[in-house]
């Protein structure tokens, strides 16, 4: 399972998703596009905006802590 997010250090929501994961024993890549100028632009690019965090899930792409949708993605 491949799974990014896209957020910045300054985002609640970005540490509850990135804790919520921890809970699940689920491994993901972190990227902080506060930083990373490339990685916000493909964050825009498979998103069409520009707030965080944006969970990919094998190409699903989730806006925000929505943990149903999460829940459905990791399949759990």
């Amino acid at each position: 399972m491949n799974i990014t997010i896209y957020s910045t250090p300054t985002c609640t929501y970005c540490k509850m998703v990135k804790s919520y994961l921890e809970q699940k024993k689920v491994a993901f890549t972190d990227f902080d596009v506060s930083k990373d100028q490339a990685k916000a632009q493909e964050m825009v690019r498979k998103s069409g905006q520009m707030g965080v965090p944006v969970v990919d899930i094998n190409g699903k792409i989730i806006v925000g802590f929505n943990k149903p949708e999460i829940d459905k993605a990791l399949g759990l």
